[in-house]
């Protein structure tokens, strides 16, 4: 399985790919939303809203008109209500405040990647 991992933060961004690797994840990581639109597919996206260039959630309604079946998990420090309401219904299959679990993450990356199995045709 293929990660783009979207994380403007450095020290976040290898925290989080050593700890993906070392569960079997093939990474990539974008710093910000032109790296992101310009990488090679992937399954699933790891996606910071606050990024340098753009904001994650309308990289997150792009990403998702392109590829309706990508699974998205925003993965961010924005946790109000409202935020998570739009970060949803803009096309994220889920949302994660930081800070978290790597244990949630997992488990999360799991369910995601396990519902977008059974869409596939």
């Amino acid at each position: 399985m293929r990660i783009l991992l979207v994380e403007d933060d450095r020290r976040v961004a290898a925290a989080l790919s050593s700890a993906l690797t070392r569960r079997g994840y093939e990474v990539e990581h974008a710093a910000t939303v032109a790296a992101a639109l310009s990488a090679a597919p992937c399954d699933l996206v790891l996606l910071d809203l606050n990024l340098p260039d753009g904001d994650g959630v309308d990289l997150c309604r792009e990403l998702r008109r392109r590829s309706p079946q990508l699974g998205i998990i925003a993965v961010t420090a924005r946790g109000e209500e409202r935020d998570r309401v739009l970060g949803l219904r803009l096309g994220a299959d889920d949302y994660v405040v930081k800070p978290f679990s790597m244990v949630e993450l997992q488990a999360r990356i799991e369910a995601v990647l396990r519902r977008a199995a059974h869409t596939l045709p």
